[in-house]
């Protein structure tokens, strides 16, 4: 039995026999984790033997050892994917791995580390009968010291998996939990990256974290060795272009080595214009190298200041795309490293920065290549699939986020941290965000959002944001118009918990868009929200993104999404990547300076009273028809005493952030009420409103407000002149005509003003 190893410099070429006669190319040859990399390492890639499980009865079958599996599969492609060779689809609870590997001369004699990139989700490994341990998460690394495990000759490498998805004990992401539909797609189960064995020393670094000190010119390393201690020490390089521009070594300390590197050239990593050391980490005994990991490391400094989200001091406008991170044939897993940067290179092609890296662990060498294309991302956990209300689920979900952050901290282009998405309320959620805060002292260097989108129950969470996918430019305009003037109370998805409500933090919006193109390309059955032609995309892409790009107390935006996935086809490329149309038609709208890059933050402070409460404080009574009335509906004259009388608001239940004290399920309503007025005189006055879908206000028989399309929660206006000049004391009328065509339906309006003119502050 003969398996023939040929490797060159960090095995990029390594050649592997899956069984005996039968050599391939590695697929994935690449080294898993740029930084932190050792020479001596085995690409365990390649054809493996792979057995379904149907029963679960694998190991009573004894599976772990000496027994051949009924198929073969290409790892580290999940057997769903086409390039695994599998492609089943279905759920599969328990699947078995098995390979035989040798370790090759040049690694014996030294401590080995089997190490696996990702398995989705409880993993049991084997080494020649022996069982090594298991890791419990589908979207970290894990790794076994097998030393003691190996011998010459032919290894049996032996792998279970099982993965539950329906389950709610785990996280899933945007993996579906029966067929892949609306925005849920194909599964992932077991292997997805690659599995490796590496050669380390007697003592070895285990982990370390880089914290850049851009104002200081200086990184500070923390790393944590594996070993004897006893007179080891750790050397630090950094090198720029060749030059060493830093060197310090110290001493091994007992739990953790720190060492602060002084650089003698300061050279700042910025969006756009990335700027890398590289590093190398070594540990000596004796001036003899035990152990050696290349690394690399830019300086970037992330600051909040008021709402302000600063990087490098300077108020970068984070033009993000939503990036889920799913191809054709590998589901999960790129087909090369090359299509890794190619994601990064269409996105920046489009005019995007960086992206919201979606419900979904991405495997480092994207992280790499943002690194080393100047493209900021945010880490996000696939926290969809969790069931909160289980304990061992939360706790099992709390471990594998530090686990990311172990894996991905040392990266300069992630410049913030988000485990949670579209979160709803209740004690149990708040719970939740409180358990994940941590991550502010964990890291202590990035912005901490506690959920994107929804509710945003943890009241330090240092970001704050919203989702937005109305299609009506007028209507998505004047959510934000009073918030770019005041830069208070901007728009978000759920405000009744008054735990959610808006402190000041730097505000963005995480989605928005997710417009489907029509083209010529059959790509079958798909949706997006809206479909329009090219024309009618770009006009609404334009109109849409413009209104954020001009609002100087918006710091960024998420546009869904890069590409399309299944079904979800509202991608600027294809799913295959190809492009809709030329990327550069939408980096013309992107690329244009924002306010917020040219214009200091807007504050305007207003002290609102409420001249007419909404059904928010309280449900008053109008009085409605459904009948189109006479023309003069609307006069201070009127005669409505013939109309229904109705508790506020008016609409459906299941329509998005109703407070609903009358059901309205026709086309259209018409509402009046009256209210006094006191003889105060008003400074400014506003509206408050939620209307589903378009809306006319009328204020004692003048039209004062117009509205297209619908919103999802209730917003104030921008203070008009409109509004406070038909206000009189006494008796006033407000009128009211909402139309409604399809989904759900909504509407409620009340009147806030103000006695003192808005006190305005520059920051």
């Amino acid at each position: 039995m003969h398996w023939t190893w040929a490797c060159v410099g960090i095995c990029a070429y390594c050649l592997v026999a899956a069984k005996p006669g039968r050599a391939a190319a590695i697929p994935r040859p690449e080294h898993p984790r740029p930084d932190f990399q050792r020479d001596l390492w085995l690409n365990l890639n390649g054809e493996w033997q792979f057995e379904i499980d149907e029963a679960g009865d694998g190991e009573q079958r004894g599976l772990m050892s000496g027994r051949d599996l009924e198929a073969k599969i290409v790892v580290p492609f999940a057997p769903e994917s086409q390039l695994s060779g599998i492609g089943r689809t279905e759920l599969m609870k328990n699947v078995w791995y098995r390979r035989f590997f040798e370790v090759p001369a040049r690694m014996k004699g030294r401590r080995l580390l089997l190490h696996f990139g990702a398995v989705d989700w409880l993993a049991r490994v084997w080494l020649n009968g022996k069982y090594l341990g298991h890791h419990r998460g589908g979207y970290t690394p894990f790794c076994f010291e097998i030393t003691d495990a190996v011998r010459d000759g032919p290894n049996e490498l032996v792998v279970h998996a099982f993965d539950d998805t329906p389950s709610g004990m785990q996280a899933t992401g945007k993996q579906t939990h029966t067929v892949s539909e609306g925005c849920v797609y194909t599964r992932t189960t077991g292997i997805w990256q690659t599995v490796w064995v590496e050669a380390v020393g007697e003592t070895y670094l285990r982990e370390f974290v880089l914290t850049p000190d851009l104002d200081g010119g200086r990184v500070i390393f923390r790393g944590w060795l594996d070993g004897p201690q006893k007179d080891v020490k750790v050397r630090l390089r950094a090198m720029a272009a060749g030059k060493k521009v830093g060197e310090e070594t110290v001493p091994a300390g007992w739990r953790a080595t720190v060492a602060v590197l002084k650089l003698s050239q300061v050279t700042p990593w910025e969006p756009g214009k990335p700027f890398l050391y590289d590093l190398t980490i070594e540990v000596l005994r004796d001036g003899k190298t035990l152990d050696s990991v290349n690394s690399y490391f830019g300086l970037r400094k992330i600051s909040i200041e008021g709402n302000r989200f600063l990087i490098n001091d300077k108020p970068a406008f984070q033009r993000l795309v939503l990036d889920q991170g799913y191809y054709p044939d590998g589901i999960y897993t790129a087909p090369s490293d090359e299509a890794l940067r190619q994601d990064v290179e269409l996105a920046m092609a489009a005019g995007f920065n960086g992206a919201r890296l979606h419900q979904k662990v991405f495997e480092p060498r994207l992280l790499y290549w943002a690194d080393r294309l100047g493209y900021i991302v945010w880490g996000e956990y696939p926290s969809w699939g969790v069931n909160w209300g289980n304990r061992e689920a939360a706790e099992a979900a709390l471990q594998e986020w530090w686990e990311v952050i172990r894996r991905d901290r040392n990266h300069p282009c992630i410049i913030g941290w988000c485990p949670l998405n579209e979160t709803g309320g209740g004690e149990v959620m708040a719970a939740v965000q409180a358990a994940f805060a941590a991550t502010q002292q964990v890291d202590p260097t990035r912005p901490f959002l506690d959920t994107s989108g929804y509710t945003h129950l943890w009241p330090e969470t240092d970001v704050y944001d919203c989702h937005d996918y109305d299609q009506n430019p007028v209507s998505f305009a004047a959510r934000y118009a009073t918030f770019g003037l005041t830069g208070e109370d901007p728009w978000n998805n759920f405000p009744g918990d008054p735990r959610s409500r808006y402190r000041g933090q730097p505000f963005f919006v995480s989605e928005y868009g997710g417009i489907r193109v029509r083209t010529d390309r059959d790509v079958g059955q798909g949706w997006g929200y809206g479909e329009v032609d090219l024309q009618g995309f770009l006009e609404r892409y334009k109109a849409l993104t413009d209104t954020l790009l001009d609002n100087p107390n918006i710091f960024g935006f998420c546009y869904t999404q890069l590409t399309d996935i299944e079904q979800e086809q509202n991608g600027i490329y294809f799913y295959d990547r190809q492009p809709k149309y030329d990327p550069a038609l939408v980096k013309a709208i992107n690329a244009r300076p924002a306010a917020y890059e040219t214009q200091p933050p807007r504050r305007m402070r207003i002290e609102w009273e409420t001249v007419l409460p909404t059904a928010e404080e309280e449900a008053g009574e109008w009085r409605y028809i459904t009948q189109e009335p006479p023309q003069d509906w609307m006069k201070p004259g009127f005669d409505d005493s013939g109309w229904q009388v109705g508790k506020a608001g008016f609409g459906t239940p299941e329509t998005p952030g109703a407070i609903v004290g009358t059901r309205w399920d026709t086309p259209d309503i018409w509402l009046r009420r009256r209210f006094l007025l006191p003889e105060a005189a008003f400074a400014v006055a506003a509206l408050r409103i939620h209307h589903d879908e378009d809306a006319e206000v009328y204020l004692n028989g003048q039209l004062v407000a117009s509205f297209r399309g619908f919103v999802m929660s209730y917003f104030t206006t921008p203070p008009e002149e409109a509004v406070l000049k038909p206000l009189r004391p006494g008796e006033n009328i407000v009128a009211v005509h909402c139309r409604q065509t399809v989904g759900g339906q909504f509407i409620d309006v009340g009147i806030r003003a103000s006695q003192s003119q808005p006190a305005e502050e520059r920051r």
